[in-house]
């Protein structure tokens, strides 16, 4: 059980970002456990066919994401919302020798050839595990990233909503059942963790990750603002091909296809992520949308360089069919 103890300078530093880079280390995990992780199933045989079809040896970022006690260098904080790739290895690149080697002295178990290699030189090391990053995100992640990446904005976006709504207690204790807020603390259910931990007005980076679930993920070491990482809302539509089923009697009366775009927007989404659901054309989706917006049934918010749309409280109660409507 991890304790964070927040002030009200805590508070004001709290913030949301993504991260490519901890995205690949966290889907390594995945690979490495793919027993624990059954809802990225359909992910993990298209990664491991693209890994075997490059011939691409992962060793070292297996070797390097163990079951526990992940090295702080491998994924550190992002330093804004939407970092690129490139910046975050750009960053891993510069860490310096005595931390890579104080870190990896820090991990469970017998160093692995792969490791031993990395603490004698770490400088080269960093090199070798930036480049093999940078391939590896081209042939598992890239072609997802566009799904990943409206799925963690919706999740932004709704976390959003929620912080306007009710404060601090109603954005955490909406995140997961494993972070509860009492009182001014957060406490987060880790199994092999028990500490007490005051933020001392270094705030919180709160990072939404695909890859993370169904677990959290916490560092608190003073040389990083404190991150929590965690399982999006929407979660378990990641990897789904199909599409909602429009509700019939909403359908006959605002159209098949608007209804089923209502149907799809249980959470945030773009055009583009609603086009690939649907089946239906980009430009049809944008037009639909556009016919909702106007009648008050769906609402825009710009999220870094793409649009969100989301339901409305009326949109909300037609699809729920309650025709309950506080205006």
């Amino acid at each position: 059980m991890l304790d964070l103890a927040f002030s009200t300078e805590d508070l004001a530093h709290t913030r949301f970002a993504f991260s490519p880079a901890w995205e690949i280390v966290a889907s390594v995990r995945v690979l490495n456990l793919p027993g624990e992780h059954a809802l990225h199933l359909p992910w993990v045989k298209r990664a491991t066919a693209a890994l075997d079809a490059a011939g691409l040896d992962i060793t070292l970022l297996r070797d390097l994401v163990p079951v526990r006690h992940l090295p702080g260098f491998l994924a550190g904080t992002p330093s804004t919302p939407l970092p690129e790739l490139a910046d975050e290895l750009a960053d891993l690149r510069d860490v310096p020798a005595r931390v890579v080697r104080r870190e990896l002295d820090a991990m469970a178990g017998p160093r692995t050839p792969a490791l031993n290699r990395f603490h004698r030189d770490p400088e080269a090391g960093l090199e070798r595990l930036a480049t093999l990053m940078e391939r590896y995100w081209e042939l598992v992640l890239a072609p997802e990233w566009p799904r990943i990446r409206a799925l963690l904005e919706a999740d932004v976006l709704h976390r959003s909503r929620l912080l306007a709504q009710g404060g601090a207690a109603e954005l955490f204790n909406d995140l997961t059942p494993m972070v509860r807020w009492q009182g001014g603390t957060l406490t987060v259910a880790h199994r092999h963790l028990h500490a007490a931990v005051p933020l001392d007005g270094r705030g919180l980076v709160l990072v939404p990750s695909a890859f993370v679930w169904p677990r959290v993920f916490s560092k608190t070491d003073p040389r990083w603002q404190p991150v929590l990482r965690y399982p999006p809302r929407g979660i378990a539509t990641l990897w789904e091909t199909g599409s909602a089923a429009a509700p019939g009697a909403l359908a006959a009366v605002v159209g098949r296809g608007r209804a089923m775009l209502l149907a799809e927007l249980a959470a945030p989404a773009s055009t583009a992520e609603l086009a690939r659901r649907s089946g239906l054309t980009a430009g049809a989706v944008s037009q639909h949308l556009g016919a909702l917006k106007a009648a008050g049934l769906v609402s825009g918010h710009r999220a870094g360089r793409h649009v969100l749309y989301a339901r409305t409280r009326l949109a909300e109660a037609l699809v729920a069919g309650t025709g309950e409507v506080d205006c």
